[in-house]
């Protein structure tokens, strides 16, 4: 079991408790098998992130994994990072590469109809898989892998409206860290260098960085008792970002969410609008992750909580443990009024109370519900609720009213009465 005072562990470890991922050889490295518990997590996590898109007005689309090598060499990514990509591979006559990004089809998505300025911004929201050929040295749990399932928006706009709409992704990222209880260290505004790798004139970065300086402002980073720290060389290959910066237990620093300014795919897709005069205008697009990658993430998160996550997250919510076989009828009872209200007990009858207590602590069970003759007699249960330091007696109808409240409004533990 882990002394929450001692060094923090790595996910990796944490994992051997939680089962939350598998890898297998015959799978291959970097490629993680999401198990039950993994699923929860993550669905949890896809919840969220669709929650966020729609009140920001993102429409959600899909698109398929794979495109024509040609459709890289168009967007830039061939050039810049065929040696990342995974090898084309020949079908029919055409070769296909599994996507490093998803911004490609986004693009194509945005030019299968015309669109008049009054029609912008275009807000297209997909979680969706993208492939790096990472190699194996450097390859690490949930931390780096070979398939990525990121949370993606991609925003089309009109030039003036730039720095409103990288505001709208700041403050959404913000949130859903907020919302993880991940707290995030700094706001890093990535420019580019004097590498002749970034595309596009001067001018459009010049414009990217003050659209981006004006959004960091409307976010209210200040209030929020976050810096902005520019960080030259830093930038994606055509545009500068915004990039929200965490720590993690070891000092590790790391990118959890994006918003990004893009002239140069707009340009090479041809992709536009119809100003008000009837002129061809081009448009500009803004790649914004929100929760961001699922496997990154769901890394962050448990080394954060060290396994035991917050509620709403938690793969097993209450782990109910009748005393004894008289009072398994209460505990069957307990659990299904659980599941009736939309949450996730684990009913664990056999073996000693205690062996069961210690296995429920060390798969880090969010809530400990044991129901004895006295409590099964009053109609209540002895809770433990062990990231919060609560133990007390709760009438049942409390109980499920008081987690399923918590649960709904994702909070991170229960309010329990004094």
């Amino acid at each position: 079991m882990h002394d929450d005072r001692a060094q923090p562990l790595d996910h990796r470890d944490i994992n051997r408790d939680l089962r939350v991922f598998a890898t297998d050889a015959l799978a291959g490295a970097g490629l993680p098998l999401w198990l039950p518990d993994g699923a929860v997590i993550r669905e949890e996590l896809q919840a969220l992130a669709r929650e966020l898109a729609r009140a920001d007005g993102c429409q959600g689309v899909y698109s398929p994994v794979l495109g024509k090598r040609a459709l890289y060499e168009r967007s830039g990514h061939w050039a810049k990072f065929s040696d990342d990509m995974f090898p084309p591979m020949s079908v029919g006559g055409d070769e296909l590469v599994l996507r490093p990004a998803n911004c490609p089809h986004h693009a194509l998505i945005y030019a299968a109809a015309q669109h008049s300025y009054r029609e912008l911004p275009v807000r297209l929201n997909e979680l969706a898989a993208m492939f790096r050929a990472e190699r194996s040295g450097v390859l690490s749990g949930l931390s780096r892998v070979r398939q990525i399932n990121l949370d993606d928006t991609h925003v089309f706009c009109r030039p003036d409206q730039v720095a409103a709409e990288a505001a709208r992704g700041l403050r959404a990222a913000l949130r859903a860290q907020e919302i993880l209880g991940l707290p995030v260290d700094y706001v890093r505004l990535s420019l580019r260098d004097d590498s002749p790798v970034y595309l596009g004139a001067a001018s459009q970065w010049r414009a990217g960085e003050d659209a981006l300086r004006e959004a960091a402002a409307a976010a209210g980073l200040a209030g929020r008792g976050l810096t902005l720290a520019d960080a030259p060389g830093e930038a994606a290959f055509y545009g500068p970002k915004l990039d929200l910066q965490v720590r993690d237990g070891r000092g590790q620093e790391e990118t959890i969410a994006t918003v990004q300014v893009d002239f140069n795919q707009p340009d090479r897709f041809g992709l536009g609008y119809t100003a008000a005069d009837g002129s061809r205008q081009p448009v500009v697009m803004i790649h914004r992750g929100t929760v961001g990658s699922m496997e990154r993430v769901v890394a962050a998160l448990l080394e954060r909580y060290q396994g035991r996550l917050p509620l709403w997250l938690a793969p097993v919510q209450v782990c109910v443990l009748p005393v004894g076989p008289a009072q398994d009828a209460a505990a069957r009872r307990l659990a299904d009024a659980l599941l009736a209200a939309g949450l996730r007990p684990r009913l664990a009858p056999e073996g000693s109370l205690g062996a069961r207590v210690r296995e429920s602590r060390q798969r880090r069970d969010h809530l400990i519900a044991v129901i004895g003759e006295s409590e099964a007699a009053a109609g209540t249960i002895a809770v433990t609720d062990v990231g919060h330091g609560f133990r007390g007696a709760v009438r049942e109808e409390a109980f499920v009213r008081l987690v399923a409240g918590a649960y709904r409004g994702r909070c991170p533990q229960v309010s329990w009465p004094a």
